[in-house]
């Protein structure tokens, strides 16, 4: 059955454990930059690794064993800095920026002087779309603009793995759960809701599951619950790691973070490239 309810600590950005918790002793790489055409290194970048044990619990709620996360992570020093750019780029590069008002120049009509300019009694008016008149132009209004600003692939990918080593280092903050894609016969959120309880799970929690495929059954089962997010591999993104009070994988999830983030992951050719991508992975 279920272990005993403990409340699980927020993984939120403010109270991840990796950013306000000074006892951590991660193990440190400096790797050193040198531009070229100059004589000066720059300022040695650092990128830890953090180990983290994950306990593996069977479908029916008991636990069948251990894994780990071995994923890169950014220093205690800077790891708050890299998250913030990353999380700000993905929140800024979804605004549309097609907000637009007209001017006074540009709102139809008030071609016409509307009353003599004296002997009225009224303010002197030259036209009905003034600013100051209903209908009249906007001073200064929001014109279409493009507010997508870049990040580093490296940097991104770093910012990730940093939230999800912190969500799974965290006490009762992530745990594993056999693949039970098949364990659904047909859509029924009532038993989704029995199997997230017989794993620990707080409906009224958030809640982000990582599955490599999310059968048809265990999508539509899970939709209607608020506080959930079901995620793959091609949507993971890092607001929802860092939104979610709970952080729930597959052991095919684990092998795929290991080896995409892991501190062995075989860099793409691409990572130095800018991405200005909003809420796709990384």
């Amino acid at each position: 059955m279920a272990s005993s309810a403990t409340a699980p600590n927020s993984l939120s950005f403010f109270s991840s454990s990796l950013f306000l918790s000074s006892s951590h002793q991660i193990p440190k790489t400096y790797i050193s930059v040198t531009k070229f055409g100059s004589g000066r290194v720059s300022k040695p970048l650092s990128v830890a690794s953090q180990l983290a044990t994950l306990p593996i619990i069977s479908f029916e709620g008991e636990k069948v064993g251990e894994t780990y996360l071995d994923l890169k992570t950014a220093p205690e020093d800077t790891a708050r800095a890299v998250v913030h750019r990353a999380i700000v780029t993905d929140l800024q590069n979804k605004r549309r920026g097609t907000a637009s008002t007209l001017t006074r120049g540009e709102v139809r009509g008030g071609g016409i002087k509307p009353y003599a300019q004296k002997k009225t009694g009224h303010a002197r008016r030259g036209s009905q779309r003034t600013p100051l008149r209903p209908g009249g132009g906007v001073v200064f209004g929001p014109r279409p603009k493009d507010w997508s600003i870049k990040i580093n692939r490296k940097e991104k990918k770093l910012a990730i793995s940093t939230a999800l080593s912190s969500a799974a280092s965290s006490e009762g903050g992530a745990i594993v759960v056999e693949e039970f894609g098949d364990k659904f016969e047909k859509p029924k959120t009532k038993d989704f809701l029995a199997a997230m309880r017989r794993w620990g799970l707080d409906p009224k929690e958030k809640a982000m599951f990582l599955m490599i495929d999310v059968d048809e059954n265990v999508a539509k089962s899970s939709r209607n619950i608020g506080t959930l997010r079901m995620l793959t591999p091609r949507t993971l993104n890092l607001f929802d790691i860092l939104n979610c009070d709970k952080l729930v994988l597959t052991p095919a999830a684990v092998e795929f973070l290991n080896a995409r983030y892991g501190v062995d992951a075989v860099e793409e050719e691409d990572d130095d490239e800018d991405d200005t991508g909003g809420s796709e992975e990384a």
